[in-house]
């Protein structure tokens, strides 16, 4: 990593619009909590960031992006946008995923949890020889552990940290990191036959 990157990250996986300006070692966070509107919040959110650091968009080294697992809407809002002002800006687009954003600064083995519908959790283990599981939805028997959950903005800025880290690596672009099948399913009814 650079030592004065200019990163911008956010996360929109949950219900909230979640973003981190990191500037060298200055870090600014903001989390606006909201149900739905997120597309619509987000961009003017990071402008009104980009604002407060005293940097444009010209001077961002690299983007991140939180790849969830968690809303499924709320994924595709966050890596469609780091996909798009990737492309615009001609800067990298890295994406971190919740676990990878739970796991960072503390020394595995680990286990990290995120909630997940239905009283389950996703969980993935970080073992002490660097290997780490394949995500997985889990049962009720996680659910403790989520007592004290970390806060968004801890999390927040764990992904401009780890996507700080990752600006000089060749990373493919930000993919949804989905644990479980989505709830909605296309109609089983054939579509209608339009007459002509």
């Amino acid at each position: 990593m650079q030592p004065d990157v200019a990163v911008i990250a956010f996360d929109t996986s949950a219900a909230h619009c979640a973003a981190a300006l990191l500037l060298g070692k200055e870090v600014i966070t903001r989390v606006d909590e909201m149900a739905k509107g997120q597309a619509e919040h987000l961009i003017p959110m990071l402008e009104e960031m980009l604002t407060e650091g005293g940097v444009a968009w010209k001077d961002i080294d690299g983007i991140g992006v939180g790849t969830g697992p968690g809303n499924f809407t709320g994924i595709r809002i966050g890596i469609s946008a780091a996909r798009g002002l990737s492309l615009g800006l001609g800067k990298p687009a890295i994406g971190v995923s919740g676990f990878e954003a739970r796991a960072f600064g503390s020394t595995p083995p680990l286990t990290a949890i995120i909630p997940a519908p239905r009283d389950k959790a996703y969980v993935q283990f970080f073992k002490a020889d660097g290997e780490v599981s394949k995500p997985a939805l889990m049962g009720q028997e996680f659910l403790p552990a989520l007592v004290s959950p970390p806060a968004p903005v801890k999390l927040i800025t764990a992904v401009a940290k780890i996507a700080a880290q990752k600006l000089d690596d060749k990373v493919e672009r930000p993919a949804p990191l989905y644990v479980r099948s989505p709830d909605a399913a296309p109609p089983s009814d054939p579509a209608p036959v339009i007459l002509a």
